[in-house]
This record gives structure tokens, C-alpha cells and sequence, in this order.
């Protein structure tokens, strides 16, 4: 039995890649001749017979995951296009929040539900669940006549969204060897690349020229094909559940997961208010998401337990590092240094390709062996990334920095999102993986939401309320430097954070000793 807080594996010393074994899919009869088989003990998982993620054995199962995510990636780049008009017709600019908190909320439950769910039935079963409530969600979105009813859909697609990325990260670990994660990986950080750079141009132009229904629409037409080619190979090579998994799903997770989301979506609430009596859904969010989360994430993971938990807790660091640094840029260069919009938009440009870079970069063959240390460079080139952006504050700095800055903060989260992807799965025995990718993913989220409601507030606070914006429609120099200070100050220790939390993903000598005499 695999030690849940170290990964190492009960009655076997732990090797430098660790032991990982993942599931052969079971089914009727024999498995088919394409399906890699299991070898107990190999550090590997399937069998590994040659060729790449493109090769004969994985190109269907390849292409179907990457088109998958390219769907959800373009959804998510094209949504935030269609959403003001949305609201205007709908008459609900005043519920404009809880169509992106009703996402977030119903995400955390389908992540957690899809780790249960794949570590029973594998990942099948979530991934086509997770596709026809996508697909509801957006039909129902794109045919709202009210705004309640656009948020129920944002709801859904929330759902549908966190079961299938859960499953497609299962799925990587079940069907694909160990020195291939990292290439698959890299593959599905490579599809949000082209949805970042023309998913808001295309779903303006339809909102302009047609309608913002057909944002929503249009996109549920767009899910057939790849499930289609996705679907088949799923079931062929990353079907049924793995050796050793549980009969039933352990209704405590799920309750737990409720809690975290609601008390996260009181926290987004209440963060967007600056009053007194914002503080009363604040308080009650944070007091029912911050023990619910101690429950649910793997024991010591607010701790930096060395092994998993420092794993789970690094993915959260670095999105809200990231997200921060990248949702207040533009802003940031339009009040501050009087661009346009598209102008500072271009600052952002970069980022998605050379994010897809550095994840492309840890996928070669030198990187295995080298997982840690390239974590924790990547750490590095993100605090200094996140430290230096703030400097175009200053008239005499070139207005481009940010381009260079975030730029080397994106390449450094290539390096390490999709690694942590690889290490999660090696250090989970098959009969968690899914529920340790749940948490992976659940703690990206909430970092997100902390940091976001933390840096927001302050931001707001400190004159970046809509209040500080000029009568007559002008950003220049409404907002104070003191308010991008602070955000970006926030930023920088909590990427300091992740460097010295870098250091603890391999397990701790004590844990293998003690494993290994069990």
C-alpha cells in the first residue's frame, strides 16, 4: 500500500523514479493486442515498446485528448468575449459575477467527483459525463431568455469541465508510460496556444456580426468530433478501473467538496464588496472552505509535507502567482502608461506560446531524472518574472518589459505545471491517482480564489474601484501606483513561497526507510 503523504510504496524500497503502478484496463475476456499490459513493479505502468505520443499506439487516443482540450480551452478564451453582452441583453449585469463564480463552484465538485469516479470505473465514464454537461450547459446558456437561467448553463459547463480534465489527466497516467507523460502534457499546455491568441477575436466578431448566443451555440456543435475520435481509443487503452480500487464512492469526499465550493463562492462574493457588511459572507466562506480543504487535500498540504502534499500545494502557489501577475498587466499598462487596450492585450501575447515552450521543453528525454531540479529553476524564473513586471510603473522603463517579464514567468510555468502533472502521477498508487489529480486541479482553483479575492480587495481598497475611473470614460492615471504595488508585491512573495516549497516533492528518506520495513 503506497504511503498517501510521501508516495513511497509499502514493502519496496523506492528507486529515483519512484513506484507507480498504474491499471490495466479490465473488460470482458482478454485485453485487446494494443493495449499495453501491466508489469508489477515497473516503475512504468504499461509496457513501453517504443515510438511517441503521435506514434501508432497513441496518435487516435493523442489527438482526441488534445482536441478535447482545445474545445474547453477555446470556451474559456471565448466566454469572457461574449459575457458583457450577454449580460446586457439578459438585463443582468448586476449577476455578471455569479456567471463565472456558478463555473468555478460547480468545477471544484466535478473535479473532485471525476477522481472518485476514475479510481472506481476509470476514466470513460467521466469524460463522456463530462462532455454531454458541457454541451448541455452551453445549449442552455446559448438559449437563456433569463439571466438566472445563463448562469444555471455557465453551472453546468463549470461541472462538465472539471469531470473531463480530471479523466484526460487519469487517462495520460493509464494509458501513456512514464517517460511520455511529460510529452503528453505538453501537448495539452500546446492547446491553449492558438484559442488564447484567436478565441477572443472570433468570438468578438460573432458577437458583433451575429449574436453572443452563438458563442455558446456555435461551440456545442464543435464537441461531437472530438468525442467522437476521443471516445474509442479511451476505451481501448484507459478503460476500466485499476487493481485495488474501492466498490463505492466515499460520500464524506463529496460533502467535503460541496463545502469547499460554497464556501469558496461566499469568499468571491464577499471579496467583490467594500464594506463592512461584506465581511459576514467573507468570514463565513473562509470558515467553511479552509477546514473543508484540510480534509479533502492529501494530509499535510497547507504544511508542505515533503512528497505528494508539497506537490498538491506547489500547484496552487504557482496559478495564483501567475493568474495575479496576468489578470492585473493590462490594467495595469493602460492606467499607468496610457496604452490601448490591444495594445496591452499584446503584452499577454507571448505568454501562451512560451508557456507551451517550456512545457515542450520538459517533455525531451534529458528532463527525466530531472524532474525536481527543473521545478524548481522554473519556480525561480516566476519569481523573477512576477518581481520585475511591476517595474514599468516607472516612466523611464520601457514599456515593453512586461513582454520580457511575463514571457519568462509563462516559460517557467511550462516548466513546472505539466512536470507536476508527471509527479503526481508517479508518486499515486493507481487505486488514488484519480483522486490526487482531483486535488491537484481543486487546489490550482482554489489558489486562484484566495489570491484573486485577497489582491482584489486590497486593489480596490487602494483606488482601483470603479469610483477612482475618470468622468469622462478615461483610464490614464485613474488608478494609483500604491494599488499595482501591493498586487504585485503579494505576487512576488507567494511566488518566493513556491521556490522554497519546490525543494520537498521528493519524499522524505524517513518515509521510504519506514516504508520499506513495513
Amino acid at each position: 500500500m503506497r504511503d498517501r503523504t510521501t508516495g513511497d510504496e509499502a514493502g519496496h524500497e523506492a528507486g529515483p523514479e519512484g513506484l507507480t503502478v498504474i491499471g490495466v484496463p479490465v473488460g470482458e475476456g482478454p485485453p485487446p493486442a494494443e493495449v499495453p499490459a501491466v508489469v508489477a513493479g515497473e516503475p512504468d505502468g504499461p509496457v513501453d515498446t517504443g515510438g511517441g505520443v503521435l506514434s501508432a499506439r497513441y496518435r487516435t487516443l493523442t489527438l482526441g485528448c488534445v482536441s478535447m482540450i482545445l474545445l474547453i480551452a477555446f470556451e474559456g478564451m471565448a466566454v469572457g468575449t461574449a459575457m458583457p453582452a450577454a449580460a446586457e441583453a439578459l438585463d443582468g449585469v448586476s449577476l455578471y459575477a455569479f456567471a463565472f463564480s456558478a463555473f468555478f463552484t460547480t468545477s471544484l465538485l466535478g473535479m473532485s467527483l471525476s477522481g472518485q469516479w476514475c479510481d472506481r470505473r476509470g476514466p470513460v465514464g467521466p469524460v463522456l459525463a463530462g462532455i454531454v454537461t458541457f454541451g448541455a450547459g452551453l445549449l442552455l446558456s446559448g438559449a437563456a431568455g433569463s439571466m438566472w437561467v445563463f448562469i444555471l448553463g455557465r453551472a453546468a459547463q463549470g461541472a462538465g469541465g472539471g469531470l473531463v480534465i480530471v479523466a484526460l489527466y487519469v487517462a495520460v497516467g493509464r494509458a501513456y508510460p512514464e517517460r511520455l507523460r511529460g510529452a503528453a502534457f505538453a501537448a495539452f499546455s500546446g492547446a491553449w496556444v492558438v484559442p488564447s491568441l484567436i478565441g477572443p477575436l472570433i468570438a468578438g466578431t460573432v458577437t458583433e456580426r451575429f449574436s453572443w448566443r452563438w458563442v455558446f451555440l456555435g461551440i456545442t456543435v464543435l464537441v461531437v468530433l472530438p468525442l467522437a475520435v476521443l471516445l474509442p481509443a479511451l476505451r481501448r487503452q484507459a478503460a476500466g478501473p485499476p487493481p485495488g480500487g474501492a466498490d463505492r464512492f466515499d460520500g464524506r469526499r463529496l460533502r467535503l467538496a460541496l463545502v469547499v465550493a460554497f464556501g469558496a463562492g461566499l469568499l468571491q462574493y464577499g471579496g467583490r464588496e467594500l464594506n463592512w457588511m461584506a465581511l459576514i459572507p467573507v468570514l463565513a466562506g473562509l470558515a467553511l472552505m479552509v477546514p473543508g480543504a484540510t480534509r479533502l487535500l492529501p494530509s499535510g498540504t497547507f504544511l508542505g509535507r515533503r512528497g505528494l502534499p508539497s506537490v498538491i500545494a506547489l500547484r496552487g502557489l504557482l496559478s495564483a502567482a501567475y493568474m495575479a501577475t496576468q489578470t492585473f498587466l493590462p490594467l495595469m499598462l493602460v492606467t499607468r502608461r496610457g496604452l490601448s487596450y490591444t495594445e496591452a492585450g499584446l503584452a499577454l501575447a507571448a505568454s501562451g506560446a512560451l508557456w507551451a515552450f517550456g512545457s515542450w521543453a520538459q517533455s525531451r528525454p534529458w528532463a527525466e531524472g530531472r524532474r525536481e531540479r527543473l521545478v524548481r529553476g522554473g519556480t525561480v524564473l516566476l519569481t523573477l518574472g512576477t518581481a520585475t513586471t511591476p517595474l514599468v510603473l516607472f516612466d523611464t522603463v520601457p514599456v515593453w518589459l512586461p513582454v520580457v517579464t511575463l514571457g519568462l514567468a509563462a516559460f517557467g510555468m511550462g516548466l513546472v505545471v505539466s512536470t507536476l502533472g508527471v509527479l503526481v502521477l508517479r508518486l499515486s498508487a493507481p487505486e488514488e491517482a484519480g483522486g490526487n489529480v482531483a486535488s491537484l486541479q481543486v487546489c490550482d482553483s482554489l489558489g486562484n480564489v484566495v489570491m484573486l479575492t485577497l489582491v482584489g480587495s486590497a486593489f480596490a481598497a487602494l483606488g482601483g474601484d470603479s469610483s477612482a475611473v475618470a468622468h469622462d470614460g478615461a483610464l490614464e492615471g485613474a488608478v494609483g501606483p500604491a494599488a499595482f504595488v501591493v498586487v504585485y508585491a503579494v505576487t512576488a512573495v507567494t511566488a518566493l513561497v513556491s521556490v522554497a516549497v519546490a525543494g520537498r516533492l521528493a519524499p522524505s528518506p524517513r518515509g521510504t526507510a519506514t516504508a520499506a520495513a513495513a
